[in-house]
């Protein structure tokens, strides 16, 4: 299997987890969306609580060239732990949540 369908595979599979679990409050769902091209990924949460919308979105990666660029992580340890632990090097990790003058100070890739 090639890297890029790893690194499909790799995010599929831990976005799919996220997925699943479900929310302990209000009237919340997640959608999980990928492009047809498979290089952006979006976990969304919506729904309603406390009388109130909720739409947003939770993580978005998307894959430029040969890495894997985090855009938003609004989970509790960081979605950049599960591709490592899922073997993906941090050296193809991209936090672009990051200003581009952080990330020379962070274990990632640059760009």
């Amino acid at each position: 299997m090639d890297t890029l369908n790893n690194y499909h595979q790799i995010i599929y599979d831990i976005l799919h987890d996220y997925f699943q679990i479900p929310y302990a409050y209000g009237n919340l769902q997640r959608r999980l969306i990928i492009s047809e091209d498979q290089k952006n990924y979006l976990l969304l949460t919506l729904g309603w609580q406390n009388k109130k919308r909720v739409h947003g979105c939770l993580v978005h990666i998307e894959i430029i060239n040969d890495k894997i660029w985090i855009h938003r992580d609004g989970t509790e340890d960081g979605i950049a732990n599960d591709l490592i632990a899922a073997g993906i090097p941090k050296d193809k990790i991209v936090l672009g949540f990051h200003p581009p003058d952080v990330r020379p100070y962070t274990e990632f890739a640059v760009q």
